[in-house]
C-alpha cells in the first residue's frame, strides 16, 4: 500500500498548490488557498489515504473490507479526474502553457495511485459486508450522515454556474463512491438501511425538505429542482408500466399531457374553455382519472399484444393524443385547447389560501415560487413512492412481476394477466396525470410541442437508466437525466450524443441500471455464480432477521 499512501500524499498537496496562471474556476491561481478543482483532488487524496491505511488498519478487524480493488478504482478515476482538468484548464487559460504545477502534482499522484491499485496483492473479503451487524445507534446516525452528505452534495452541485467545475466535482463524487462501491462500503450501507428502512425514509425526505432552505432563495436551482422532481414523478408512474408489469409503452408522455391539459382547462385561465374551477384536490383527482380512463381505453384493445407490437401501438398513441389537441382548436374539433397556442396564462395554484405564486419567508429565508411548488411535488412525490412500494409488496405487485417473467407461466398458474396488465397502464396513467395538473399550473402554459415522442423516450430511459421495478433507481435516474442537460447547456448540441453514449455504457457494464434489484442483479449476470451465492447469503441472512 506504499503507492497508495504516496498517491493519495500527492493528490491531498496538490491542492494546496496553483493549478493556472489565469485566476478560473474561482482562481485556482493561488497557492494554499484551494477551491473547486484544488479541493476536489484534496477530497480524492483523503479517500485514497484511508482506502490504502484501511487495509491494513481496517480490513483484518471488519473482514468485508476490499482495499485492493477500491484503490484501483480510485486510481482509475483520479487520473480521468487529473486529465480532465488539465483539458479543463488548458482550455479555459488558453492552453497548456498556463497550466501550473498543482494539476501536474495531481495527475502523478493519481497514476502513483493507479499503479498501487494494478499491483496491490489481491486481499479477498471474509466476510460479505451485507452481513455485517453493528449496533443500532451506530447505523442510524451512518444514515442520517449520509443523507446530510447527499443533501450537501446536491445544493453545492446546483449552485456550481462553471459547466468545468460541475462536471469535475460530478466526477469527483463518483469516483468516490466507487471507490466506496469496490470497497464494500455500499454493500453494509444497503444492509444497515434495509433493517431501518423507517430511519432511511425520514431522512432522505428531510434532506429533501431542507434542500430549498440552502439555496439561499434562487428561483434558478429551485426551478432545475421543481423539474427534477416532475420528472422524477411521472417516471415512478411509468417504472409500473414497464419496471413491475414489463410493458413496453413509448407514449406514457400523452398520459401526463392529459393530466395537464385537465389542470389547464379547469384552472381558470383567459384562454381556458370551461367556466368552471373546482378546488385543486379535484381537479388533480379528475386529471388522474382522466389519464387513467385514456389508459383503458388504449389498452383494453392494445394490451392483447405485447412487445414490438405494444410497443408501436402506444407510441403511435402518444403521437396522436398530441396531433388530437392541435386540432381541438374550433376550426378542426370542437373548441377546447385553443390548438397549436395552447392554454396559456395559467394562474398559480392557491390551496388553503396558500398563494403558491408569493414569496414567503420562514425562518429567516425567503421561499420562492419554484420553491414551493417543489414543497408540493415532494409531497406527491411521497405520495407516489408510498403507492409503488406497497402495490410492488401485494399481491398484485408479485402478480405484475409474474407477467413480466412470463406471461403465459404467469397464466398457466392462474394469474389474471389482461385484468393486471390493465390495472398496471390504468395506474401508472393516473400517478402521471395527477403529476400534469401541478406541472400545468408551474408551466404557466400547455402546448402540444411540449408532450413529443422524445420526453416519452428520455422517461424510459429514466426507468432503464436507474434500475426498473426499484424506487430509488428510477428518481436517480430522473435526477441525471433531467439536472445534467440544465448543468451543460453548452453541450447542447451535442446532448442526444452524450445521452446515446451513456445509454451505450450503462448497457456495456451495468445494464441492470444504477440502482438495481438483487432478482434484476441475477438476471443479467446469470452466469456470475459468485454474485449469485453473494445474493444467495444475503436472502439467507435476511430471512434470519425476520425470523
Amino acid at each position: 500500500m506504499i503507492l497508495g499512501l504516496v498517491g493519495g500524499a500527492l493528490l491531498l498537496v496538490s491542492g494546496l498548490l496553483s493549478w493556472s496562471y489565469e485566476p478560473i474556476f474561482g482562481d485556482i491561481s493561488i497557492r494554499f488557498w484551494p477551491v473547486s478543482l484544488q479541493i476536489f483532488a484534496m477530497l480524492l487524496g483523503i479517500t485514497v489515504l484511508v482506502v490504502a491505511l484501511s487495509r491494513s488498519l481496517l480490513a483484518p478487524v471488519i473482514g468485508w473490507f476490499s482495499a485492493g480493488p477500491a484503490l484501483l478504482a480510485l486510481g482509475i478515476g483520479s487520473t480521468a479526474f487529473a486529465a480532465l482538468s488539465l483539458v479543463g484548464v488548458a482550455v479555459q487559460a488558453g492552453g497548456l502553457i498556463n497550466a501550473n504545477e498543482g494539476v501536474y502534482v495531481a495527475l502523478v499522484g493519481a497514476l502513483v495511485t493507479l499503479a498501487g491499485g494494478v499491483l496491490a496483492r489481491p486481499l479477498v473479503a471474509t466476510r460479505d459486508a451485507f452481513t455485517v451487524k453493528a449496533p443500532s445507534t451506530v447505523e442510524i446516525a451512518l444514515i442520517a450522515i449520509i443523507c446530510a452528505v447527499a443533501l450537501a452534495v446536491a445544493a453545492y452541485a446546483l449552485g456550481r454556474d462553471d459547466a468545468w467545475v460541475f462536471v469535475l466535482f460530478l466526477v469527483t463524487v463518483g469516483v468516490i463512491g466507487t471507490g466506496l462501491a469496490k470497497a464494500g462500503f455500499f454493500g453494509y450501507v444497503g444492509a444497515a438501511a434495509q433493517r431501518h428502512r423507517h430511519v432511511l425514509t425520514l431522512g432522505a425526505f428531510a434532506a429533501a425538505f431542507l434542500f430549498p432552505f440552502t439555496q439561499d432563495g434562487s428561483e434558478i436551482n429551485m426551478s432545475i429542482a421543481t423539474g427534477v422532481l416532475i420528472f422524477a414523478t411521472t417516471a415512478i408512474g411509468l417504472n409500473i408500466v414497464v419496471g413491475l408489469a414489463g410493458l413496453l409503452d413509448l407514449g406514457y408522455i400523452a398520459f401526463l399531457g392529459a393530466g395537464a391539459y385537465v389542470g389547464a382547462i379547469l384552472s381558470g385561465a383567459a384562454s381556458s374553455q370551461i367556466d368552471w374551477h373546482p378546488p385543486f384536490i379535484v381537479t388533480a383527482l379528475i386529471g388522474g382519472l382522466f389519464s387513467a380512463f385514456l389508459g383503458l381505453i388504449v389498452g383494453s384493445p392494445t394490451l392483447r399484444v405485447s412487445g414490438d407490437y405494444l410497443a408501436i401501438v402506444t407510441l403511435a398513441f402518444g403521437e396522436i393524443f398530441r396531433l388530437t389537441m392541435f386540432n381541438l382548436d374550433g376550426n378542426n374539433g370542437p373548441d377546447l385547447t385553443n390548438g397549436p397556442n395552447g392554454v396559456t396564462a395559467i394562474p398559480n395554484l392557491k390551496i388553503f389560501g396558500f398563494d403558491f405564486g408569493a414569496t414567503h419567508t420562514v425562518a429567516g429565508i425567503e421561499l420562492s415560487r419554484a420553491a414551493n411548488y417543489y414543497l408540493l411535488m415532494l409531497l406527491l412525490t411521497g405520495i407516489f413512492i408510498l403507492v409503488f412500494a406497497r402495490m410492488n409488496n401485494s399481491r398484485i405487485g408479485r402478480g405484475w412481476v409474474a407477467i413480466r417473467e412470463d406471461e403465459r407461466a404467469a397464466e398457466a398458474m392462474g394469474v389474471n394477466v389482461f385484468g393486471l396488465k390493465l390495472l398496471a397502464f390504468a395506474g401508472g396513467a393516473f400517478l402521471a396525470g395527477v403529476a400534469g395538473t401541478v406541472k400545468a399550473h408551474y408551466d404557466t402554459s400547455v402546448t402540444p410541442d411540449q408532450y413529443q415522442f422524445l420526453e416519452s423516450a428520455f422517461l424510459l430511459a429514466a426507468v432503464v437508466l436507474g434500475g426498473m421495478g426499484t424506487i430509488a433507481g428510477v428518481i436517480l435516474g430522473a435526477v441525471v437525466l433531467k439536472l445534467m442537460p440544465e448543468k451543460l447547456r453548452f453541450f447542447s448540441e451535442y446532448r442526444l450524443l452524450l445521452f446515446g453514449l451513456l445509454l451505450v455504457l450503462m448497457m456495456r457494464f451495468r445494464p441492470e441500471g444504477l440502482v438495481a434489484s438483487r432478482r434484476r442483479q441475477l438476471e443479467f449476470h446469470e452466469d456470475d455464480e459468485e454474485l449469485a451465492e453473494v445474493i444467495e447469503d444475503r436472502n439467507l441472512a435476511i430471512e434470519e432477521e425476520t425470523r
